[in-house]
């Protein structure tokens, strides 16, 4: 107001964000669900990174893990079935100035969205996308899944799954333009952690496999790899994900592996062994379609109602 006294030269402070900015409602995941871990380590990316949470969106599909932009106190999108990946990428080309992370589950992306989920690598728009893998579909009570393991037993296939499952990381990496992939385990919180945060600071389009504890519905696939540690191979590398030396000193069964290398990291996903956790692959000089798309963001709108007008006339006979 005139006449008082103000000092115009004070700048206001810059934003801080705390965890709680970033923690919704009361998950309502089964007790031990591998959910709880991603979702944690989630929360406190966005706090550590500073995200501002009116620029982060949390986009999913349909699944028990597609619950969770629900308990993100940020901007989230609850799509159909199989669609969180065409989604995010119409966000990320009209909104490039958001921080997109993709929640999906392995019956939301690699059945009903497998077609979105390889055109999505191919445009390798800058996003996070978490792969939660239980090998079932647990929302709906137990059917088999695509990545439900040989012989495993479901309500769909009591006597047991008689196809091999897809592979996720070989999927993702037989894809033409795919610019980073890698896996990890949600009982390993650091390393969980160093991966999503990896993810995010990728320049595109990042997938991160989770290997995800179903312990109500399919407690026997990932329980004997949590009490036998040689049933992970951590890969290591300067370029690769890194945790702190006590974190990769738990797993015995160890592997140097260059990210770089594209053949490389098509064999180690197809180690039948053991289950490969760290950077896969990565190539961030990879071309963005969403740097394409985003041209002309900033037309005002009369030009572009006359740019539409012009369009419409030349189809004038």
């Amino acid at each position: 107001m005139y006449g008082l006294k103000q000092d115009w030269g004070q700048r206001t402070p810059p934003r801080y964000f705390f965890l709680e900015d970033y923690v919704s409602d009361v998950p309502r995941w089964c007790s031990g669900c591998g959910d709880h871990s991603v979702l944690g380590a989630l929360q406190r990316l966005a706090r550590d990174e500073q995200l501002a949470p009116e620029k982060t969106v949390v986009v999913s599909g349909i699944g028990c893990s597609s619950r969770l932009p629900h308990y993100m106190k940020t901007y989230g999108f609850h799509g159909l079935h199989g669609r969180a990946l065409p989604i995010a990428c119409g966000v990320r080309s009209r909104r490039p100035d958001l921080d997109v992370f993709v929640i999906t589950g392995d019956g939301d992306c690699c059945a009903i969205g497998t077609g979105h989920w390889i055109h999505a690598i191919r445009y390798n728009m800058k996003m996070a996308v978490m792969l939660l893998d239980n090998n079932i579909y647990g929302l709906t009570k137990k059917q088999t899944s695509p990545t439900t393991k040989l012989k495993g037993r479901s309500n769909t296939h009591p006597d047991g799954s008689p196809l091999d499952p897809i592979n996720p990381l070989s999927v993702t990496l037989s894809v033409a333009n795919v610019s980073f992939v890698a896996q990890t385990i949600d009982w390993n919180p650091p390393h969980l952690y160093a991966t999503l945060q990896a993810a995010h600071r990728h320049p595109g389009f990042a997938f991160v496999r989770v290997l995800q504890r179903c312990p109500h519905y399919t407690p026997e696939v990932f329980e004997p790899v949590q009490k036998d540690r040689s049933l992970v191979l951590y890969l290591s590398h300067k370029k690769g994900i890194q945790v702190d030396g006590a974190v990769s000193k738990l797993f015995k069964n160890q592997a140097e592996h260059d990210p770089s290398n594209l053949a490389a990291a098509r064999a180690v996903a197809e180690r039948a062994d053991a289950y490969p956790i760290g950077l896969l692959y990565q190539k961030p000089e990879t071309p963005r379609y969403d740097l394409l798309s985003a041209r002309g963001l900033d037309t005002p709108p009369a030009a572009r109602i006359q740019a539409i007008n012009r369009l419409l006339d030349s189809f004038q006979i």
